[in-house]
């Protein structure tokens, strides 16, 4: 199987080991990934913020990097959110360009409902001795129904003692430029989340979502906590056998 590999505009200007890690993910199961050098970003900023226009430019580039792709995968669950449930609708319906984005939106899968979903994939051969826990991000299990997936391949990972915190499914307070305007609030969700963590004994937060993680790494480093966070995607390509 070949797939397209759409990296997000965060995993690439700040979290590059992301993708390697799902390259190597998807080269050890058997998938041939392409990255068209092409692609830039799924128009999610711009729509968040109100800047339709804006965000309809963008997402017509996104339309002619990814249309020809036979299936696209994308290690966020926001970014495969704004994909599949809101960028086909920036456009006129009945429109050819709805058309393409809706085409397009079927053919998208965040990477954990690609490894379970498509590939039916249980284990992805990892090994690590860590205890863990996992954080719901808000796009992934409320726009994309993606709860039980991520939660098997983490169990599944030799060695690793997982450890479900409480209200796993609470935002952790980014939600994207609320973060910048509202920074309190932001900051106060946030620590909720930290004292969840700490409270199941878990060294690692694990999520599908590198904005979530960004958001709760500065929390720990301010608090100065011995907590890490780690992508799905790195911890599914940890001591592959």
């Amino acid at each position: 199987m070949t797939v397209s590999l759409f990296v997000t505009c965060l995993v690439d200007q700040l979290f590059p080991q992301v993708a390697f890690s799902t390259l190597e993910i998807l080269k050890h199961l058997g998938v041939e990934a392409r990255f068209d050098p092409r692609q830039t970003c799924c128009s999610q900023p711009a729509f968040n913020s109100g800047y339709r226009r804006e965000a309809r430019q963008v997402a017509r580039h996104f339309l002619e990097v990814f249309e020809e792709s036979e299936k696209l995968v994308v290690p966020s669950g926001s970014c495969t959110s704004m994909i599949k449930v809101f960028l086909p609708g920036l456009f006129a319906p009945q429109s050819e360009e709805r058309r393409r984005a809706e085409q397009i939106a079927g053919r998208t899968h965040e990477l954990s409902e690609f490894l379970t979903g498509v590939l039916g994939v249980e284990s992805t051969g990892a090994r690590f001795q860590e205890t863990v826990t996992y954080h719901d991000s808000c796009h992934s299990l409320r726009e994309l129904g993606i709860a039980d997936g991520p939660r098997r391949l983490i169990r599944n990972v030799e060695g690793i003692d997982f450890r479900e915190m409480e209200a796993a499914d609470r935002c952790c307070g980014f939600g994207g430029t609320f973060s910048v305007m509202f920074e309190d609030v932001s900051c106060a969700i946030g620590e909720d989340k930290l004292k969840a963590i700490e409270r199941c004994g878990a060294r690692y937060v694990v999520a599908t979502d590198v904005s979530c993680l960004m958001h709760l790494d500065g929390l720990l480093r301010r608090k100065g906590l011995a907590i890490q966070t780690m992508h799905l995607a790195e911890l599914l390509a940890q001591n592959l056998q």
